[in-house]
């Protein structure tokens, strides 16, 4: 999903090359959006379907992301794998399509550092990176239509409804979709003077979660990407080569 100004057209093509060469299985690329402007001719775009957000819900969390539940969402019918604009795939997806749960997300729990099990006592559902059956999980956006303004108040951002009222909630194992700020990110100070690691082998997908976004990384020169204490600094190298790799451009 794409809306507002904070991604461009390059996000989604970035995003749709580099599924496409870690997709063995036949796949369609949907991009539901408020524009489709300067998207690649083979994505399929479709209006963002109106569920009844409130201003305040298009700003706070990604309350929009529901309507991917619709029971009848543009005829599209399958397994769905949602992914994030601001995600990096540097790895295999088939095993991602390979797992039937009927809902399967990222466990974001222990601030999502690497270290613990996903799906143990107090996980949490992220929904950067998840899989469904396309209608299959209705429930989630007609018992938040019932009364949005409730459901806002009540659990703050979208992730916390999905987990309350989807049917059953697996996770993705630990290493396959990991964290830029908890996995990659060099310790404070440290950060100042080495640039942050590569993904792991067995990595599938890197999220970029609030920021610094993937864009930031990618543009020239020696400037701070990162805010205090933090302080990250210059063009990532791996970054980079994934981003020009997958046919976006570098910013200056």
């Amino acid at each position: 999903m794409k809306w507002g100004n904070l991604y461009g057209p390059d996000y989604v093509n970035v995003l749709f090359n580099a599924v496409s060469q870690n997709l063995t299985y036949p796949f369609r690329f949907v991009c539901l959006t408020d524009s489709h402007d300067g998207l690649d001719p083979k994505i399929e775009a479709f209006p963002i379907p109106d569920i009844g957000c409130t201003p305040e819900m298009w700003r706070h969390g990604a309350w929009p992301k529901l309507s991917v539940f619709a029971e009848n969402l543009y005829d599209l019918s399958g397994r769905a794998l949602f992914i994030d604009m601001d995600t990096v795939v540097c790895g295999s997806l088939d095993r991602f399509f390979e797992n039937q749960a009927p809902f399967i997300a990222i466990d974001t729990s222990d601030n999502w550092r690497p270290g613990k099990e996903s799906g143990q006592d107090n996980a949490l559902v992220g929904t950067g990176i998840f899989a469904f059956g396309i209608g299959e999980q209705a429930q989630v956006l007609t018992e938040f239509q019932k009364d949005p303004q409730m459901a806002f108040d009540t659990c703050d951002i979208e992730q916390v409804w999905v987990q309350k009222t989807v049917s059953s909630v697996a996770y993705w194992p630990r290493n396959w979709v990991i964290s830029f700020k908890y996995w990659l990110r060099q310790p404070i100070g440290l950060d100042f003077f080495k640039s942050p690691k590569t993904p792991p082998m067995e990595t599938s997908i890197v999220a970029f979660h609030g920021d610094p976004r993937p864009i930031s990384l990618i543009k020239s020169g020696r400037g701070l990407w990162d805010k205090f204490p933090h302080m990250g600094r210059g063009q990532v190298p791996w970054m980079r080569d994934y981003w020009v790799r997958n046919g976006g451009d570098v910013p200056k």
